[in-house]
């Protein structure tokens, strides 16, 4: 058991920015420098396996820290009842990467996760978390793989920085997109700032207006941006509403209460005219009266865990959070991460970052190869000496020459009365 010692208690604009929103991997692989399993990777070693990880135990996106958690947890437990990696047991090291209002946190548990011999972490949720520790654990040769990361300012980052979610450039299209097949031309774009959020805004702002849209309010260069952290929404409610929107998105975290209270307070009527995002896509149940969010529609990057992965994911958190699961929200990507991760030391045949960083894009398929779908598979046909393309729940494609996705799923979800969002439809989109 691996208990965790917590740290504080049809689309209509399919081929927008070039991102055709289709069920298509990349034909153009990245071709990645790999070692055979047979050996240890020059200047790498075969210590056991530890995988930290920096998700949201406190602070505005806190929500998603459960199922990431679950996701780790329930990889490593089906690794090592696989036989571990290179014959030892996987260990795990957990940490908080609080969120954007003070990076202090995650710089504090970047170097904690370091100082304990991590070879690869797991996080951050926060885009602008992980741009503040990127450069940190790359220094120590430490390989980070983010699960819920969609800033594009993160793409190719670095050998030691990779993501199982999508780039902003295809949630933008998507979000973009639902927000045109809704009917609206005027926009209104309410947006933290910072990297995930005026990225995010940027590329659904230009899905917006390639389909014809407007963006009158909170559109880059407007200088409209509120900070993280931010609790008043009066002035920027009262101006937005003053540009005469018929649709308004919403790009923040926590914060949405309060701009959904104040929206309230000034009249908006939500229903199929208001938009939210990965962000903020929340089960908020009866924080709002009842029927207030009914209609509204929101984006989630990742395919839709099916009902037997949810169960072991749940079996995993009562039995080592004593808890029980709401959300499951990057769930799967959290579990794919970790299966990379180890996959990649296998192939490599060390327990480095470096060897980790190496191998990473080839065991997600980035040469071809056979397909698996469980690390026991994955080991057996690294063994046999044969190439491998690992397919996990969260459905991404290989990784791509930039370390991001080559292909991943965005969900449509909508709200009902009770003020929590059910599943709709998915659409699969491209990265290039």
């Amino acid at each position: 058991m691996i208990r965790r010692m917590t740290a504080a208690k049809g689309i209509a604009l399919a081929a927008v920015l070039g991102l055709g929103l289709t069920a298509c991997a990349s034909d153009d692989p990245a071709e990645e420098t790999t070692t055979e399993a047979t050996g240890a990777a020059e200047g790498g070693d075969a210590e056991p396996l530890t995988i930290g990880t920096i998700l949201p135990v406190t602070g505005t996106l806190a929500f998603l820290g459960p199922p990431e958690i679950a996701g780790v947890g329930l990889a490593v437990s089906d690794i090592n009842e696989a036989g571990g990696v290179l014959g030892n047991d996987v260990s795990i090291e957990w940490g908080d990467s609080g969120d954007t209002t003070d990076t202090s946190v995650a710089s504090s548990t970047a170097t904690d996760l370091i100082g304990k011999g991590v070879s690869a972490v797991i996080g951050a949720a926060s885009s602008g978390v992980s741009l503040a520790v990127v450069d940190t654990f790359a220094e120590a040769g430490v390989m980070q793989i983010s699960p819920a990361n969609t800033a594009a300012d993160l793409s190719g980052y670095g050998p030691f920085f990779a993501r199982t979610a999508p780039p902003d450039t295809v949630q933008g299209a998507a979000l973009g997109s639902l927000v045109l097949d809704g009917g609206h031309t005027k926009v209104a774009m309410i947006v933290q700032n910072e990297a995930y959020g005026t990225g995010l805004r940027d590329h659904t702002a230009a899905a917006i207006e390639a389909g014809g849209g407007e963006v009158v309010y909170g559109a880059n260069g407007g200088g409209q941006e509120f900070p993280p952290g931010e609790t008043n929404f009066g002035s920027q409610v009262t101006a937005a509403l003053a540009a005469e929107p018929d649709a308004i998105v919403i790009i923040a975290f926590e914060e949405t209460v309060a701009i959904v209270n104040e929206l309230v307070a000034q009249g908006w009527d939500f229903d199929g005219t208001t938009y939210f995002c990965d962000g903020n896509l929340s089960n908020y149940g009866d924080q709002f009266d009842p029927g207030t969010l009914e209609g509204v529609q929101g984006t989630l990057p990742g395919a839709q865990a099916d009902d037997s992965f949810k169960e072991l994911l749940n079996g995993w958190y009562s039995e080592n959070e004593n808890g029980e699961l709401s959300d499951y929200s990057y769930s799967a990507e959290s579990y794919d991460a970790t299966m990379l991760a180890a996959l990649a030391a296998v192939k490599g045949g060390a327990t480095d970052g470096t060897t980790i960083s190496e191998n990473i894009a080839a065991v997600s398929g980035a040469n071809g190869g056979t397909e698996v779908t469980s690390f026991a598979d994955g080991v057996a046909a690294i063994e046999a000496g044969e190439d491998i393309t690992y397919v996990g729940p969260s459905g991404i494609g290989p990784l791509n020459e930039q370390n991001d996705p080559s292909s991943a799923y965005i969900g449509i979800y909508e709200y009902g009365g009770d003020n929590t969002y059910t599943y709709s439809k998915q659409i699969e989109g491209t990265t290039e």
